[in-house]
């Protein structure tokens, strides 16, 4: 029997989704489209008839802005959002801006499946010579972390995105839980994907085809030690789930082009 739940949400889609790059800890803004998950996302939960009582983010704005907008599409603006760099997307370090499907017909699919997928393989790291490096370690964001600027990542794999986490999930996010408050996780793909792998125990390898696509909140029924009691569940049409999972999955395949 479940004793709480947990709503875990990736960002509505953000340009560089859009654009099939590798986003990261650029901060793009959200897309029209991606604006348009979040408030259908917000209406879903509240026809459901689902209260929140309390929202932690990552610090880049997709993620911030799609809770806002879920919470205002269920009416409840005042419930509190909490904001840490520990809740960000994966560094993909000298990735990040790269697109997709091109990598895919220069590397191999395979290739890029693991830079993007894998538990354990960490990309190229991002030097100063990125030409997103001044963007990301000069934003004034990065100077209220919990650790010193220079700490922080220049790459990850997903393993060392639930590493960076874990500290927080417990001393954060766990005492909430643990008091009966409902809480909406809105953070990204892989910080997601990454708790998904604590929470229910899901081997190095199958991780990889775990797939989380924008604007979907997945509910998770936690019993007293916050082991889920029955599989997740993706609230919505199923069917638009599925074609959702499977444009994300097609993200890392080649596209000749014409």
């Amino acid at each position: 029997m479940s004793k709480y739940r947990l709503f875990l949400l990736r960002h509505g889609e953000g340009a560089w989704n859009k654009e099939n790059r590798f986003c990261s800890w650029v901060d793009q803004k959200l897309s029209e489209d991606g604006v348009t998950e979040a408030q259908d996302c917000g209406r879903l939960l509240k026809e459901q008839g689902y209260k929140f009582d309390l929202v932690f983010t990552s610090i880049l704005s997709r993620s911030v802005h799609t809770a806002w907008l879920v919470l205002e599409a269920m009416g409840q603006e005042w419930v509190p959002v909490v904001k840490s760099w520990r809740l960000n997307e994966r560094h993909y370090g000298a990735l990040i801006g790269l697109n997709r499907a091109e990598m895919a017909l220069q590397h191999g699919e395979e290739k890029v499946k693991l830079w993007r997928r894998s538990y354990n393989i960490t990309p190229p790291p991002m030097d100063e010579s990125h030409p997103y490096f001044p963007e990301i370690y000069n934003d004034r964001r990065y100077t209220t972390c919990d650790v010193p600027k220079e700490s922080l990542p220049r790459a990850e794999s997903l393993k060392e995105v639930l590493d960076r986490l874990l500290p927080y999930w417990d001393s954060a996010v766990v005492p909430e839980i643990r008091k009966g408050r409902t809480v909406l996780i809105s953070a990204h793909g892989n910080s997601c994907r990454a708790l998904l792998k604590h929470l229910e125990g899901i081997s190095d390898e199958d991780i990889v085809s775990v797939t989380l696509p924008t604007g979907i909140p997945v509910l998770l029924e936690l019993d007293e030690n916050l082991k889920p009691v029955r599989p997740r569940q993706l609230l919505g049409d199923q069917a638009k789930i599925q074609v959702a999972i499977k444009k994300v999955e097609d993200q890392g395949k080649a596209k000749q082009s014409t």
